[in-house]
């Protein structure tokens, strides 16, 4: 009865393409790959048994599988630790990680708020020193527990941040280390490092799960239960989402499998912008299955391009290569979206709808989008496991900051035009006389089934967030394009991947800005300022380098100006 009730409560409108839908499950029916799948059977993605056995993440990232049965024996521990927290008197807790270390953490927030008596939780993944800026003056760091959150134990970004705050503690406290906890993978150097200073806590994850999959491991559930979500829910969620999704359960009723066969030959027909629209309760979802759906397929030139948070529009605003997702809360405000989806239905546009009973249900969610995404790799034939294209832009930011170094400055290029407090690099080759030209012939590359991706270097407010979904619901609307809007640093651990790895489909929008103060890493030769700019040119040079559209503005002086003069211009050439 609770597995058919997993069933009914996904439905799957898929329009003029169900006949090859159905086919895919009949093929997979035949192939058993649903038991294959749970097996951790790399033979799924990779179709040689020897190439497979060899192929280091399909055989050991694969325990997500599992997470929800394992992590249900630690919600105790994890309780515990909590009440530790409330009474040592912490009323903050300050999460530092980047990508899959953060963004189920921010989920959880947004989703849940902090429940009374708990600390609040703050996430901080941006280099940019204003936004490192604004976590510090935010509250006391003396009652603050800093989350020091990152699976590899070396991610720049995160001990970055640690170096910041960890000084700033220690000039109030003698025991710095006892507002400090690591989250990461057995035998890493955060673990050593944790150990060395003397942390309050060491969190060991289980290392067979790979970042976007560690939502229901400590990564995700150490910061929930210190905010009091109720774990037991969550888990509960996830262990009935397991259940349905299990080996015995044929393939046209299991909800990650199906979803998953849907999503993967949506893409292959040229459907594949999967647009996620949500009740208002449910909307921080997106954030984190993006990095999920765009890191695990955009490789090999292949991949489907998650679109969160892109505010609902008419049906006509829509390309015919979009694939929505519903995500519906019972008892939410969903009359306007109801309205919207069905008539993208009658337009014959494909769509997915997933009924919710309440927010808790999420922790069967995180299963499902992992469960349907491992499934759409198998469609496309790519490993949903590794990622090959993150690290490209991570060795260009390292060679600039080797050349900083010995240098002591960053390269700096001549650019293209200027136009009041905006410089502009890049963009379509031959001159163009003014800003509003250069802009016009970027554009106008565009070519049916391209997106357009917004990456703004630049610390986040309400202010920006505004600002720069006005600029990407205009292009939407005049071009006809599916939009994504990632601040970097952090999406370079998310949509990154998809970028550089995936279709070449994208037209690439790069803003960055000169910090209105900077701040020094303790122990190292730069600055949080240095660092944020030299992965904003790493990750252009790496786009350049893959033959990308890409066009770059640069802020100086007033940040809002910088950007209202950018809306401007946009909605004047488009």
């Amino acid at each position: 009865m609770i597995l058919a009730r997993q069933a009914e409560k996904q439905q799957l409108n898929l329009s003029r393409y169900r006949n090859a839908f159905e086919t895919r499950l009949n093929v997979w029916a035949g192939e058993e790959i649903a038991r294959r799948l749970w097996q951790k059977d790399g033979t799924v993605w990779v179709p040689d048994p020897e190439e497979a056995a060899r192929t280091a993440d399909l055989m050991e990232k694969m325990d997500w599988l599992t997470l929800p049965e394992v992590m249900a024996g630690e919600r105790e521990n994890l309780q515990a630790f909590s009440r530790e927290v409330r009474d040592a008197g912490f009323l903050r807790v300050v999460l530092l990680g980047m990508g899959g270390s953060s963004l189920a953490p921010e989920v959880f927030m947004k989703t849940f708020g902090n429940r009374p008596g708990y600390p609040t939780l703050q996430v901080l993944d941006s280099t940019h020193p204003d936004s490192v800026e604004n976590i510090f003056r935010s509250g006391d760091v003396a009652r603050t527990l800093f989350l020091v959150s990152s699976k590899s134990g070396g991610t720049i970004e995160t001990l970055s941040f640690y170096k910041f705050f960890f000084d700033a503690v220690k000039t109030k406290k003698d025991d710095p280390g006892r507002n400090f906890v690591a989250i990461t993978d057995p035998g890493s150097g955060l673990e050593k490092l944790a150990r060395e200073n003397k942390f309050r806590r060491v969190f060991s994850s289980p290392p067979g799960v790979g970042g976007r999959y560690s939502a229901l491991t400590y990564f995700g559930l150490v910061p929930a239960a210190l905010i009091g979500v109720d774990l037991g829910r969550i888990l509960d969620s996830a262990a009935t989402m397991a259940h349905a999704c299990y080996s015995c359960v044929p393939v046209d009723r299991n909800p990650g499998i199906s979803l998953g066969a849907a999503m993967g030959e949506l893409a292959l027909a040229g459907r594949d912008k999967i647009t996620f629209l949500a009740s208002p309760g449910l909307s921080p979802f997106g954030v984190w299955v993006e990095q999920l759906i765009a890191e695990s397929t955009g490789k090999l030139g292949r991949g489907i391009v998650p679109v969160a948070d892109e505010r609902p529009g008419a049906p006509e605003v829509y390309g015919k290569d979009r694939f929505f997702a519903y995500m519906r809360l019972a008892g939410d405000e969903n009359d306007t979206l109801d309205q919207l989806v069905g008539g993208l239905e009658k337009t014959g546009h494909p769509v997915a709808r997933i009924h919710l009973d309440e927010k808790l249900d999420m922790g069967g969610e995180f299963f499902r989008w992992e469960m349907a995404t491992a499934a759409a790799g198998a469609v496309l034939g790519i490993n949903p496991f590794n990622q090959p294209d993150v690290e490209a832009a991570k060795i260009k930011a390292r060679e600039l900051m080797a050349a900083y170094r010995e240098t002591g400055r960053l390269p700096a290029d001549e650019p293209t035009l200027r136009d009041g407090n905006l410089k502009i690099f890049g963009g379509p080759d031959g001159s163009s006389p003014n800003a509003d030209d250069l802009i016009a012939r970027f554009l106008q590359q565009k070519n049916e089934g391209d997106y357009v991706a917004l990456m703004a270097y630049i610390p986040r407010s309400s202010r920006t967030d505004e600002i720069l979904d006005r600029i990407r619901i205009h292009l939407r609307d005049k071009l006809k394009v599916a939009t994504t809007l990632g601040y970097g640093p952090r999406f370079l651990h998310s949509t990154g991947q998809l970028h550089k790895g995936g279709p070449n489909r994208g037209l690439f929008i790069q803003i960055t800005s000169t910090p209105e103060s900077d701040r020094s890493v303790p122990g190292e030769p730069y600055s949080f300022g240095t660092l944020i700019a030299a992965q904003a040119m790493g990750d252009y040079q790496a786009l350049e380098e893959r033959d990308r559209r890409l066009i770059r503005f640069h802020v100086s002086g007033d940040l809002m100006a910088g950007l209202e003069r950018l809306e401007e211009r946009m909605e004047a050439v488009s």
